[in-house]
């Protein structure tokens, strides 16, 4: 059986869930990297950075499988393994939420989770997602002339991009706050509230902007950008072929 040709750096079952509605196969082999922060920081590079070291950080370790495939101490299914990576695209993503400027990351406590959500009540907060996408060593599209926007680093191609969405909070109340606080829903997300499935919909009068880039990946955005960069790789309007 073919494995799939993408590999999605991340461990975001928001992503697999956006991927896979667009019928895309992948393999998903999370990045486990830090997500810190600098206070000050420019939003739109800090998620371009972050999507960056993310898919380099996955593209890397499959190079250095690679590279000791040969090994004669290994067993059968670690030489299976080795150099999985190898022609493929790597996608690296990170989501963050941004209010006056100061970048949110998720709540460390459920304290500061409620602090974050007052905050943002009655206000317009911004929603940035950056995208990487890591390819080489044999991926269709990566040899030849390449758009101006693809750079090389530690030997991989690739090309980042950043969208942004202006989301806006209707107001609300402390027992609203408190009691989505005690759901434990937002403690695993970016300025602790979910747009996508769960009662942190009901929190959002209005967006300006792509739907998809809150959930954490901006679906349209990278359908267009994918397809300059490797073409063929994610076709989801071609007709599967074959038995049903």
């Amino acid at each position: 059986m073919n494995t799939p040709g993408i590999i999605l750096a991340s461990s975001s079952p928001r992503r697999r869930l956006l991927l896979r509605q667009i019928g895309i196969s992948f393999d998903v082999v999370p990045a486990d990297i830090g997500e810190e922060v600098t206070p000050g920081s420019d939003p739109a590079d800090t998620v371009e950075a972050l999507s960056l070291e993310k898919a380099l950080r996955v593209a890397e370790r499959g190079e250095d499988l690679a590279e000791h495939r040969a090994d004669a101490h290994m067993d059968e299914r670690k030489q299976t393994e080795q150099g999985s990576y190898a022609g493929k695209l790597v996608i690296g993503a990170d989501t963050i939420v941004v209010l006056d400027g100061e970048i949110l990351g998720k709540p460390a406590d459920t304290d500061d989770a409620v602090s974050m959500l007052r905050s943002l009540s009655g206000r317009t907060h911004q929603v940035y997602t950056g995208v990487a996408l890591v390819y080489g060593n044999g991926v269709a599209g990566s040899d030849g002339d390449q758009p101006q926007t693809v750079s090389t680093r530690k030997g991989f191609q690739h090309h980042v991009f950043h969208e942004r969405t202006d989301v806006t909070f209707g107001e609300l109340t402390e027992s609203e706050i408190r009691a989505y606080v005690e759901s434990g829903s937002p403690m695993d997300k970016a300025g602790s509230y979910g747009i996508q499935d769960d009662l942190g919909a009901l929190f959002v009068a209005r967006i300006d902007g792509d739907y998809y880039n809150v959930v954490g990946f901006p679906l349209f955005r990278f359908y267009r950008e994918v397809n300059k960069l490797v073409p063929g790789i994610v076709t989801p309007f071609v007709p599967a072929t074959g038995n049903s």
